[in-house]
């Protein structure tokens, strides 16, 4: 400050009065973030929000770069009738976005161009997970029908995998492709097959309704089915490292399990076809206003500079939301939104948009990175 500008602050605000002034400015702005993080209103009517977005939230230098400064999280759609979406999916060609909502049994699409949204795909077999393959086809993960499946640019429905040893999956649940021989990646939790919310209930009580919840490869020239792990309770989102040499799996068996961790997963991947030494990637306790506290991640997608953002939730406020994890397993930046997280991904023209499907929302948020991969 200027000696000119600080003898007229001075003239017009005693020193005292000042740092009282300014000690109750802070003690507002803390108010602010605070009512931002717990009761966000993202009605049409709501106030401007001011930058920097107080729900943009950095725990750690290292997420700083990735933080605009001018922009806000936004939900690009809301609707009473939708129960719980999941599975976002960027489509670069068409330039939309596409999720299901799972008990509805539907998946929407989100139009980048205008903001319009219409129903997709209807029924979608109570799909959960989608992505897209490196030649633009759309796969899903039918919880209902408990396999992975592709649509075809003919429209015709190929069936990827339905069962595994002679028994039928649990439930499918989330996929990646691998860029460099198309094999799909997926696990089998079985959520959908332990309640007729979101498939279709089986007539067995155990958690795991048709075999151990496992995660598996399906070969893109054969067609050659193969389970690289069952070392895990239950396997639910999942992502590749940038290199693809790493693969990483946020486990939710504490649904089901009492002695199952809250935390993320990963394995070396070997040859580009199996895995080993797989170990615990992060937890997700965190310290919520004052008390560590653990929530489920679900959905991950990973940056290209290796970090992971993973849907977070089941806790509340001031968890709720995206949890940004550094290679090394730190989190260092969140997210918060008011209401459970389910999954990510990156999109947009330029690929740095963050979309956020979330209970009966969609968010998006631009941040200063691209995601690793396709979707």
């Amino acid at each position: 400050m200027s000696k000119q500008l600080q003898s007229r602050s001075d003239t017009i605000m005693p020193t005292s009065s000042r740092r009282s002034f300014l000690a109750a400015s802070a003690a507002a702005a803390t108010v602010l973030v605070s009512k931002a993080a717990s009761g966000r209103d993202y009605s049409d009517s709501a106030a401007p929000v001011r930058y920097p977005d107080p729900d943009i939230v950095s725990l750690d230098p290292r997420f700083d770069k990735y933080k605009l400064g001018n922009t806000p999280i936004r939900r690009i759609y809301h609707s009473k009738e939708m129960l719980w979406a999941e599975g976002p999916a960027w489509n670069g060609v068409g330039r939309y976005l596409i999720w299901s909502d799972i008990p509805n049994n539907i998946q929407m699409r989100w139009l980048n161009e205008d903001g319009h949204v219409t129903k997709f795909r209807h029924p979608s077999g109570n799909s959960n997970g989608n992505t897209f393959d490196y030649q633009g086809r759309q796969i899903s993960c039918e919880h209902g029908n408990r396999r992975v499946v592709r649509y075809e640019y003919d429209g015709r429905i190929t069936v990827l995998a339905n069962s595994y040893n002679g028994k039928q999956f649990n439930a499918p649940n989330d996929a990646v492709v691998h860029p460099d021989d198309g094999a799909i990646w997926f696990t089998d939790p079985g959520y959908g097959s332990l309640m007729n919310y979101e498939g279709n209930k089986a007539s067995s009580s155990s958690p795991q309704p048709y075999q151990k919840e496992a995660i598996y490869r399906i070969d893109a020239q054969t067609g050659k089915l193969t389970q690289v792990t069952d070392d895990i309770f239950k396997p639910n989102g999942l992502c590749f490292s940038p290199d693809y040499k790493k693969l990483y799996v946020a486990d939710t068996g504490a649904s089901h399990y009492d002695d199952a961790p809250k935390n993320i997963r990963v394995w070396d991947v070997v040859n580009g076809t199996s895995l080993k030494n797989g170990r615990e990637f992060t937890s997700t306790t965190l310290e919520v206003k004052g008390e560590n506290v653990a929530g489920m991640a679900d959905g991950i997608r990973a940056d290209k500079d290796g970090n992971i953002w993973a849907s977070a939730g089941w806790v509340g406020d001031g968890y709720d939301g995206v949890h940004i994890y550094a290679p090394n397993g730190d989190r260092i930046g969140q997210i918060l939104l008011p209401e459970i997280c389910s999954n990510v991904c990156f999109g947009g023209p330029k690929r740095n948009r963050l979309f956020m499907t979330a209970s009966t929302s969609v968010y998006a948020v631009y941040v200063e990175t691209q995601g690793a991969h396709i979707t």
